[in-house]
This record gives C-alpha cells, sequence and structure tokens, in this order.
C-alpha cells in the first residue's frame, strides 16, 4: 500500500474519533492503534504499555505541573488589581494611555502561569471593568487584552514550550530561554500597534489620570515586586544555571504560596482548588502527550515520517519557502485545534522535515509557539475569544474583528523570527547551562 493511502486512512480515523466528540488525547490513542493492527506486524498492546509509560515517566515532565500550579495559585490572589493599580501610574502618560496596562500585565502575568487562557482571564477580570469606567473603546480594550494575553504561550515558563521539548526531546531550559527576547519583541510590537491606533481611532476620549509623585508611584506599586520578585528568581535560577526547570518551578510554587500567603489570600479552599485545578490540566496535557507519543511510533514503525520528509525534500523548497508553508499549516490546523493539541498532533511529522531541512529545533519551538498563538483568537476554536465573550457578552465576529491586528502583528513576528532568528538562538548560545 502506498504512502499516501496510509496517510489518508490515518487522517480518516482521526478525523473521525475528533468529529465524535472523542477527547484528543485518546482519539490519538485509538488512531495509533488501529493504524498500527492495519498496517505492521508488531504486537500493539505490548508497543502501547511501552510507549505510554516511556512518555508518563519523562523526568522534564515533572516542570510541567509545577508551573501550572504557580499559575494556579496565583490565579486566586488578588495580583491582576494589583498589577492595574501598580502599572497605571507609570503607563497612563505613554500613547495609548492605560491600553498599555492589558499588554504588560499579561507579559507579566505570562512569566508565572504559562497559560494563555489562564492570563486571558486573569487580567480581563480587571483590567476590561477599569478601562471602560475610563472610557476606553471597547474594540481596543478587548482586542489589545486578547492578543497580549497569548504571550502566556510564549513568555517562560510557557506550557506549551515544556510540552514541545518533552515531545522533541530538546531542553526545557533552553527553550525557555530562546522564548525571553521574542516574547519581550512582541510585546514591545503590541505597545506600538496600541500607540499607533490610539492616534487613528475617531472616538479616543480616555478620561485622564491623575498625576503622581514619584513616591507616590512607587507606593502604588508596591504590590508588584512580591510577583517580579518571583519571575527573577525563577527565570533566573535556570538563566543562571543554578536551577533545572523542574528545580525552578518547585521554587516557583513555593514563592507562590507565599505571596498567597501574605495577601491573605490562602486558605485551605482556594490551596485544594488550585491543586485540584493543577491536577486536572496537567492529567488533560499527560493524556495528549501519550496519545501523541503513540502516534508518533505508529507512524514511524509505517515509515510515514521519514517517507514525508524525503518527499518534502524532493521538491527543492528552500528553508524560508519551507517555513512559509508550515506557518500557513499551523495557521489552519490552529482554527481547530488549541494549541498544545496542534504541537503533539504534528510535531511527530514535522520534527524530520525541519531536522533534514537543518533548522535548529530550539529556533523552531519559538516559531511553533507564535504561529499556535494564533490560534488563541481565530475563530471557530478560538480560547481567548471565548473567554472573553463569557467576560463580555460579545459574540464572536466582533472579538475575531478586534482581535485581528493583533493577529496580524504575530504573523509579521513570525517573519522576524525568520529574517532574524538570532532573536530566539542568541541568548541560549551565549548562556552557560
Amino acid at each position: 500500500m502506498d504512502s499516501f493511502t496510509v496517510i489518508s486512512i490515518f487522517l480518516f480515523i482521526l478525523l473521525l474519533l475528533l468529529g465524535s466528540g472523542l477527547w484528543v488525547g485518546l482519539a490519538l490513542l485509538g488512531t495509533a492503534y488501529i493504524g498500527m493492527e492495519l498496517f505492521t506486524s508488531r504486537p500493539t498492546g505490548d508497543a502501547m504499555m511501552t510507549i505510554l509509560w516511556r512518555s508518563s515517566s519523562a523526568w522534564s515532565l515533572t516542570a510541567l505541573p509545577l508551573f501550572i500550579w504557580m499559575g494556579e495559585i496565583l490565579y486566586r490572589t488578588r495580583l491582576s488589581e494589583d498589577m492595574f493599580k501598580g502599572l497605571s501610574p507609570w503607563l497612563s502618560r505613554l500613547p495609548g494611555g492605560l491600553l498599555h496596562t492589558n499588554t504588560v500585565a499579561c507579559t507579566v502575568f505570562a512569566a508565572v502561569s504559562g497559560s494563555s487562557a489562564a492570563t486571558c482571564s486573569t487580567i480581563g477580570r480587571m483590567s476590561i471593568p477599569e478601562l471602560r469606567k475610563r472610557n476606553y473603546p471597547e474594540h481596543l480594550v478587548l482586542g489589545t487584552l486578547a492578543g497580549a494575553a497569548t504571550l502566556g504561550l510564549l513568555v517562560p515558563p510557557s506550557l506549551i514550550l515544556i510540552v514541545y521539548g518533552v515531545t522533541i526531546n530538546e531542553s526545557i531550559t533552553r527553550l525557555f530561554i530562546a522564548g525571553i527576547i521574542p516574547g519581550l519583541v512582541l510585546a514591545l510590537l503590541f505597545m506600538v500597534y496600541t500607540a499607533i491606533a490610539s492616534r487613528f481611532t475617531r472616538n479616543w476620549n480616555p478620561a485622564q489620570e491623575a498625576r503622581m509623585s514619584l513616591r507616590e508611584k512607587l507606593w502604588n506599586s508596591r504590590g508588584l515586586f512580591p510577583v517580579i520578585g518571583l519571575i527573577i528568581l525563577v527565570i533566573g535560577s535556570m538563566y543562571t544555571g543554578i536551577a533545572t526547570a523542574t528545580e525552578a518551578a518547585a521554587v516557583g510554587v513555593v514563592g507562590a504560596l507565599i505571596i498567597a500567603a501574605f495577601q491573605r489570600s490562602l486558605t485551605l479552599q482556594t490551596f485544594l482548588d488550585s491543586l485540584m485545578g493543577a491536577t486536572r490540566t496537567s492529567a488533560m496535557i499527560a493524556l495528549l502527550l501519550a496519545g501523541a507519543a503513540f502516534l508518533t511510533l505508529a507512524m514511524g514503525f509505517t515509515g510515514l515520517p521519514r517517507t514525508l520528509a524525503e518527499w518534502i525534500g524532493s521538491l527543492g523548497l528552500s528553508k524560508f519557502q519551507l517555513l512559509l508553508v508550515l506557518l500557513l499549516f499551523y495557521i489552519v490546523i490552529g482554527m481547530f485545534l488549541d494549541g498544545i493539541s496542534a504541537v503533539v498532533l504534528t510535531i511527530g511529522i514535522v520534527e524530520p522535515i525541519i531536522r533534514q531541512a537543518g533548522i535548529d529545533p530550539i529556533w523552531f519551538g519559538i516559531f511553533v509557539v507564535i504561529t499556535v498563538e494564533m490560534a488563541q483568537i481565530t475563530p471557530p476554536v478560538g480560547f481567548n475569544l471565548f473567554i472573553l465573550q463569557g467576560m463580555t457578552g460579545h459574540d464572536l465576529g466582533y472579538l475575531a474583528k478586534s482581535a485581528f491586528p493583533m493577529f496580524l502583528i504575530m504573523v509579521l513576528m513570525t517573519l522576524l523570527l525568520i529574517i532574524w532568528p538570532e532573536l530566539a538562538t542568541w541568548l541560549p548560545q551565549h548562556v552557560k547551562i
């Protein structure tokens, strides 16, 4: 049976299982099981048990539930309120005014949560009412928030970078370090757009903020210092090589518990809620990784990844052309799957292609994350749009239109990353881990 027919059967089974409403992780497992039964002679049960244990017991995977738990703890504190109060005096005089609090607050929270959805929900709870009260244009309030919240996928500690690193067997710490500069550049691009949009929006008439002295600004910002200290501790310990990603995650959990205790928001109920929230998210991602690992093994036995890589190599595409094809591919995939599912579903096929093309897998991890970030704000399955719909009552069309400029900025960011790969590779190359 030729490779095209085998690929078509795999895709048909996968789409059939996904369309039935089955969980993505179980759909991957089912597709792999049926594929091995149909196209290989190896005992399927033995192979499945071996790969499921191997994928679930990877030491690098232990960082995942810890970073998720750190974000869950801080999600239940007064962090969003403290961030808005602390950032607004410093940002109110910039072109675009307090709209910049969306971007800066999302960047800060992303550095302690690793989740786009948690970032969008946490920052949105505080910034939307405050910006509405000050008469900022609704489409800019929601558009900048939807776009900036995607930084939760890129700014370390990013959950999707952990998933990518485990899947492709690359250093999670190096991936985290590689994401720092692109994350800051993307945040800067969002702020530049906000400044420009404020100049060309017809109904721009926000209320003016009262001027504050430097002493008053610092006093208002006092709630930010513990979180900034936690970020420096977690990221800095990895940057300097003092701690691995897993050790830094453990430090982050302890720091988050201390912050919550000082804010008097750490009760037995919030502790248990954060623990159960982290458990649910971690179990979901673990099932995805197990399914993806088994599907990768099944396709490997059929020779599909190697055949596909050879076929793409025979097309004679330049590295730039290949990356443009992958960019469009992930944009389309992202319209129907969340970022983590998109990565675990495709990386088994894409990895041999990028390695054969001589593309740095660390750099490609950042490229993939930026492309799947777009999935958070593209209908029909845009999770940030769903979160904002629940918070504001606006229809998805209005929200998608408001977030479209941020989508274009992320496309621009991927092109900048292709033109200047050093944005993602320079820091990991100059940091001793």
